[in-house]
Order: structure tokens, then C-alpha cells, then sequence
């Protein structure tokens, strides 16, 4: 799979491509978190929802395979006076110290590719203790626009939901969303994911959305 942000950071280092403040997601789930939680947010890009999560007493680590996107991501920090611990790598093959109570990602999974994706998120599983979240957002193929060359490993109906069967699903939304990153005006069909850590006790999804 390739993304083509990397690239985009390198030549845009002064431009904060995705903006400086946080996700509707980002907002929306750090309501749920402890004080003082530890978030594991992957793909982090630019850094915005990692600094968003420092700002709210968070123990952050943000994690992104480039360089230029975390030196854009470590300045956004320095300049808002706040400490995140920044990874450079492939998510799906960096190891991850201790638990957290959010593992979180917006706009990246879709890069892994699925065979990978299926070793990858038990492993993230694994890492959250009872009672943390999982939540993302990914690229679904019920609308295919490819963005300035990039390859994806796009999400099918039910994958998402499949792998957090056995977890509590406190969200589920299939939408649309607009963009213009390539000039062009599009859309991307994108579903949103927000899971609780059950433990051992299966607790059935009978709230969340169905697909559209």
C-alpha cells in the first residue's frame, strides 16, 4: 500500500495540510478517558488530534511513517507547550510498550494491508486493558477515489465491525465526506468505529448503527 501524505509533508513543511485543531472524533472520545489515560494514536500525520490529546492531560504517543509529518507534529507541540512521544515507523510492525486506554486513528489503517491488518489489530487489542477504547475512522470501498497516486487496502462491508465482534461497539457509522486535497472536488466513503474493551465477558452489539 502507499500514501501519498509523506510526500505532501516533505513539500509542504510549513503547511499544516490537515489544520491544527482536532477531529469531531478526537473530541468526541477523549470525553470518555480517565484523567491522566494513555493514547496510542497511529497514523498521526501532522499531529493535531495527538496535541489535541496532550492538551487534555494525556499521556500521548503519536506514531507515523514520516518523518516531515512528525517534525511538523513535534513543532505543533513545542509552540502549544505540551509533551507527546513521537514514533517514527510502520504501524504494523513497531512494538508497543505497556497499555493504553485509547488506541486511536484517523484516516490510516486503510494503508495496512489487510493480511496485515488481521495480525495488527489483535495486537492492539491486546494492548488495552477491560473497559479502554478502540476507535478509528478508515476508507470503505463503497466509493473508490484514488488521491494523488496513493494505494489502498480499502476496508469491505462488515471487516471493521468483524474484528470487534467480541468488544462492546459504542459507535458504528457509514458516511460520505467531502474533500479537494488533489484539487478536485470528491468524496470518500469512510466508516467510523468506536469500541469498548469488554474482557473476557462478551457483551452483544444491540445499539449500534447499521451501515447505510
Amino acid at each position: 500500500m502507499r500514501s501519498p501524505w509523506a510526500r505532501e509533508y516533505v513539500r509542504r513543511p510549513k503547511d499544516y495540510i490537515w489544520g491544527t485543531e482536532p477531529s469531531s472524533l478526537a473530541r468526541e472520545v477523549s470525553d470518555l478517558l480517565p484523567p491522566a489515560a494513555r493514547v496510542l494514536d497511529l497514523g498521526c500525520g501532522e499531529g493535531r488530534d495527538s496535541v489535541f490529546f496532550a492538551s487534555r492531560g494525556f499521556e500521548v504517543t503519536g506514531v507515523d511513517a514520516s518523518l516531515a509529518g512528525l517534525r511538523k507534529a513535534e513543532r505543533l507541540a513545542r509552540e502549544r507547550e505540551l509533551e507527546v512521544r513521537w514514533l517514527h515507523g510502520d504501524m504494523a510492525h513497531l512494538a508497543f510498550d505497556g497499555a493504553f486506554d485509547l488506541v486511536y486513528s484517523c484516516g490510516a489503517i486503510h494503508y495496512v494491508p489487510r493480511r496485515e491488518r488481521a495480525r495488527l489489530v489483535p495486537r492492539l487489542k491486546a494492548l488495552t486493558p477491560p473497559g479502554g477504547y478502540h476507535a478509528c475512522v478508515v476508507f470503505t470501498d463503497r466509493a473508490v477515489y484514488r488521491e494523488k497516486g496513493e494505494v489502498i487496502d480499502y476496508f469491505v462491508r462488515g471487516e471493521l465491525a468483524d474484528a470487534y465482534a467480541n468488544w462492546r461497539i459504542l459507535r458504528r457509522e457509514a458516511r460520505m465526506i467531502p474533500c479537494a486535497q488533489d484539487g478536485t472536488r470528491h468524496r470518500h466513503s469512510v466508516e467510523v468505529l468506536v469500541a469498548k474493551a469488554a474482557g473476557a465477558e462478551y457483551i452483544p452489539d444491540d445499539q449500534a448503527p447499521l451501515w447505510e
